[in-house]
């Protein structure tokens, strides 16, 4: 079983238990790659998920958001009450909160308790099936009122650490399934239209036909290797993955490209998950051509329950995505594409080895997780568990995860000077970047 898979111990009320699939990964460049699909068997007499609606008379919004670390995130308030920070997410099947206290806070009632399985098959892990929340966009008229989200009993996500802002939770693309769902990420708007408002092909959008399989969708790719090609490839879109490209590598599917990086790729609920990291030399959706696309190749375990991934040959995040506007037609299963002003960006991987996570109150206390070895990081002696406090001549405290990344990825050649603090003491350190693939 593939790390971050989990399966049901217990469910009360359910006909027969499916496995859901859940992997949470932080890739070695520091984002999430997150695969969530808590797939669940509701009653046959149960309602489904009602979904955003427009007021009457509104026929399209436009719906601001931030993009952090190559996440979407969205702000909503549950219960007209407390605001949550959301990652917007269209390779999720249902809406997750994460801290739990906040639905305790406004006494919402669970209708069902699951007991789950980590990674590692031995840690215990808990969520809720609260029904009827409600969810308002924060200062946009879209509502679902009636909504079904699974909490979970503890933030076992630790979004925060990864993406360097506060996260609450995640928000199910597919609660606004109903409309056009349009993605400018250079503008960081989701515009929300009712069919027949807005054209997407009188727009220069390009039409894609797409697979809708458990509230997901799926678009055909031409991945091209070196001494490989992968016609028809099926790539989930995923915009909670904050990565370009996922691929489940085997010997009957594809071979890896010659230069990769063999290790940990991420990191899930109770274990590591292994692969390799690499690029794809060109990544070709209909008359789209992206070259040098960074890729994370998970190797295929044969125990993975092929109904949960649908047959996918890996997914395309948000690295990939945001080299053009997006609309989403749930609808009529159609993906439409138009390329924007990121689309010749190149694809920039991190140059220094180190892997951080934020902490602290204010999520500016940068602590080393994992050094790369041979990597620029381990050659100047940076250690797991060292905590950065100056970078440059910036101190710590006035930066945000981002900002640090960033410094992390300059051109091959930066020096790029650190101030340490390890087991009580400073020590300064300095790193000669690379490409390290």
């Amino acid at each position: 079983m593939p790390a971050g898979l989990f399966k049901f111990l217990h469910q009360p009320m359910c006909h027969f238990p499916r496995f859901p699939h859940f992997c949470l990964s932080m890739n070695v460049v520091r984002y999430i790659l997150k695969l969530l699909a808590f797939s669940l068997l509701l009653p046959a007499s149960a309602k489904s998920q009602g979904g955003f609606l427009m007021p009457p008379g509104v026929r399209q919004v436009e719906w601001p958001f931030d993009y952090v670390n190559n996440f979407i995130v969205v702000t909503v308030t549950l219960n007209g009450t407390i605001p949550l920070k959301m990652i917007f997410d269209t390779g999720a099947e249902h809406t997750v909160l994460c801290r739990r206290e906040l639905s305790d806070l406004l006494g919402i009632r669970y209708d069902r308790e699951f007991r789950l399985l980590g990674a590692d098959m031995k840690t215990e892990l808990t969520a809720y099936l609260a029904r009827n929340v409600r969810l308002d966009a924060m200062n946009v008229p879209l509502a679902a009122p009636d909504e079904d989200i699974l909490v979970l009993q503890e933030d076992y996500f630790r979004f925060e650490s990864y993406a360097g802002i506060d996260i609450h939770g995640i928000l199910a693309a597919n609660t606004l399934s109903d409309y056009l769902v349009r993605i400018n990420y250079l503008q960081k708007t989701i515009t929300v239209s009712k069919h027949g408002v807005f054209s997407p092909e009188r727009a220069g959008f390009s039409p894609f036909p797409a697979e809708l399989y458990r509230k997901k969708l799926y678009l055909r790719a031409n991945l091209g290797f070196v001494t490989d090609s992968l016609p028809n490839a099926k790539l989930l879109l995923d915009t909670g993955a904050a990565l370009p490209l996922l691929l489940i590598s085997s010997d009957s599917t594809m071979k890896l490209p010659q230069s990769v990086l063999p290790g940990q790729i991420g990191m899930g609920l109770g274990g590591d998950l292994q692969g390799y990291i690499g690029r794809v030399q060109d990544v070709s959706i209909g008359k789209y051509r992206q070259s040098g696309v960074i890729s994370y190749f998970q190797m295929a375990d044969s125990m993975l329950n092929t109904s949960f991934t649908n047959g996918r040959t890996g997914i395309a995040g948000n690295v990939l995505l945001n080299r053009f506007q997006v609309v989403l037609d749930y609808h009529n299963s159609v993906v439409w594409l138009k390329p924007s002003g990121n689309f010749r960006k190149k694809y920039v991987y991190d140059r220094s080895g180190i892997y951080l996570l934020a902490s602290g109150n204010s999520l500016n206390e940068f602590v080393v997780e994992s050094v790369m070895n041979n990597s620029p990081a381990s050659e100047a002696g940076i250690l797991p568990g060292d905590q950065i406090v100056r970078v440059g001549l910036a101190p710590a405290r006035i930066l945000q995860l981002q900002n640090v990344l960033k410094v992390l990825q300059k051109k091959p050649g930066n020096k790029v000077r650190l101030l340490i603090f390890r087991n009580g003491v400073k020590i300064r350190k300095t790193l000669l970047l690379r490409n390290l693939i």
